[in-house]
């Protein structure tokens, strides 16, 4: 009887191990394609970023034109635009739907808008379009530096069908209508 329970002890702790283990595989798997993507980013290998991105994404967004508009924000030469930090607040349990895995991560992207070369009308529209984009306590503008700091909380899908190879879907307010062509409604109804 002793001998039964510890060998029933034995097996529900080493699967409840397993269990940790193959979560924290796929967690640390999403994490780091992530940290990937805002690198590619910080580092302006918008390539990179694009190839970083889940294919069904550019079904909505022209791939070119989003490589475009990537060079045009992170290599204008008004406004020069930096990632400082990116902190994880949550990496979802990924989710098989229809044959692929899919991971809602939620984190805070802490980002620096030098606007130095800016006149004092376009320094009044970027700040209008960062509050509106990451919400008015989400800025804060630096005076001294002539920079905005924008520390917003964001939101992207992983997707992945082997869970090894994560590619990312912005899950910003913005394409969320959109999204629905390239995400499962079970993964927008949690969005």
């Amino acid at each position: 009887m002793k001998t039964k329970l510890i060998t029933s002890l034995f097996i529900l702790i080493s699967t409840f191990s397993f269990t940790q283990t193959k979560v924290n595989t796929d967690d640390q798997a999403i994490r780091k394609s992530m940290v990937y993507f805002a690198n590619t980013i910080k580092y302006k290998k918008l390539d990179q970023t694009v190839d970083a991105i889940y294919p069904k994404f550019f079904t909505i967004v022209n791939k070119d034109q989003f490589t475009q508009m990537l060079n045009m924000t992170y290599n204008n030469p008004f406004v020069k635009i930096d990632v400082l930090d990116m902190k994880f607040i949550s990496v979802g349990k990924p989710e098989l739907v229809e044959g692929e895995n899919f991971s809602i991560t939620s984190y805070y992207l802490k980002l620096k808008a030098d606007v130095s070369s800016m006149n004092e009308q376009m320094k009044k529209s970027v700040s209008e379009m960062l509050e509106k984009k990451y919400g008015k306590g989400s800025v804060e503008y630096l005076a001294k530096e002539d920079a905005y700091i924008i520390n917003a909380p964001m939101k992207m899908v992983a997707v992945s069908k082997d869970k090894k190879d994560w590619k990312v879907v912005f899950a910003d307010k913005e394409y969320k209508k959109q999204l629905t062509k390239v995400l499962p409604q079970k993964i927008l109804d949690k969005l």
